[in-house]
């Protein structure tokens, strides 16, 4: 977040810099703190919100299918007075029939936030660079922030405090699991990644998340030993193992990532008090067993409850103020 969030108001003229949020990487550890402090207030006192977005339009453009990640914003617009326009893109990239540029100039005049879900980051990168509103990633290929917000945000309701928690994620270092790994080192928390040779997460992100834990105390583990990532952790997560776009290589994938299957034997590696977590949708049978999603330890569908909490917060900060107010909220959130 930059200073010129404050500004990021309607009816004021607005800089051409606003506040976005693209990547875990643009919050600062204060700030990841604010939002999930922030997100228990609102989930806790929804009337006390009902109308902080009364007047506010976001508009939403989709190049892929949605069924949390859409719903939850929309619903999570309407319950703070606001309304949204959904744009989709599923048949065609964003700016295949006009530059990304013009698209941005348009929309900046009508609308005050822009949510992106598109193949490409340099697609939500150029909108946000482009547009004088801010921009909030709803995923890309490299990044997943709002899942990971969402994520946290679940185990610090089990587990209280997060310096304390140890996630362990195994199955593809994709764009989920480099949001995972900048929000566990932003927290002062520890996570270890597993995945086969050759599926490991982005060298720039994983050295991002070191250079970040180093200052906070979280410890960032990757390995490709999926028994050494989940002995004794406290959360146990994974992912599909083929993302949107990568459908051809699907049943080559399976054969490899099947060693990195949570089932009931892997999940007993855990802790005996670990929860399983998964961004859905879950192919079952695949990343997951039944016994593990489905047991009374899952808890996959309170992470995607708490997405629509997440994006409350994250919209109400992006439009109510930016960083030069949260030393001020944050004591009284």
């Amino acid at each position: 977040m930059t200073e010129a969030a404050v500004s990021c108001v309607a009816g004021e003229v607005k800089p051409p810099a606003c506040a976005d949020l693209l990547s875990i990487a643009d919050l600062s550890p204060t700030e990841v703190a604010y939002l999930l402090a922030l997100t228990a207030r609102v989930k806790a006192n929804p009337a006390e919100f009902a109308t902080a977005l009364k007047g506010r339009h976001v508009a939403m453009f989709f190049e892929k299918p949605s069924l949390r990640t859409r719903l939850t914003f929309e619903v999570g617009v309407a319950k703070m007075g606001g309304t949204t326009s959904f744009v989709d893109q599923n048949g065609k990239r964003i700016d295949q029939r006009e530059s990304l540029k013009d698209i941005a100039m348009n929309l900046e005049r009508w609308v005050d936030a822009i949510v992106l879900r598109t193949f490409s980051h340099a697609t939500v990168t150029g909108m946000a660079e482009y547009a004088r509103v801010p921009v909030i990633n709803a995923l890309t290929e490299l990044e997943h922030p709002c899942q990971a917000l969402a994520d946290y945000f679940t185990l610090r309701e089990r587990f209280k405090d997060l310096p304390g928690v140890r996630l362990a994620f195994v199955g593809d270092g994709n764009n989920v699991a480099h949001s995972l790994l900048l929000a566990a080192a932003a927290l002062g928390s520890s996570i270890s990644v597993a995945t086969p040779a050759g599926y490991a997460p982005d060298p720039k992100i994983v050295a991002a998340a070191r250079a970040t834990a180093a200052k906070t105390g979280g410890k960032i583990q990757i390995t490709t030993d999926p028994v050494e990532a989940v002995t004794g952790a406290s959360a146990v997560y994974t992912d599909v193992w083929a993302s949107m776009g990568q459908e051809s290589e699907a049943a080559e994938r399976r054969q490899i990532f099947l060693p990195y299957q949570v089932n009931e034997k892997l999940f007993a590696c855990a802790s005996p008090q670990a929860v399983f977590l998964h961004c859905l949708p879950a192919h079952r049978g695949d990343e997951v067993t039944d016994a593990v999603i489905d047991s009374p330890r899952s808890v996959v569908f309170d992470q995607a409850e708490n997405r629509m909490h997440v994006q409350k917060s994250i919209l109400l900060t992006l439009l109510a103020g930016g960083p030069r107010q949260l030393a001020v909220r944050s004591a009284n959130v």
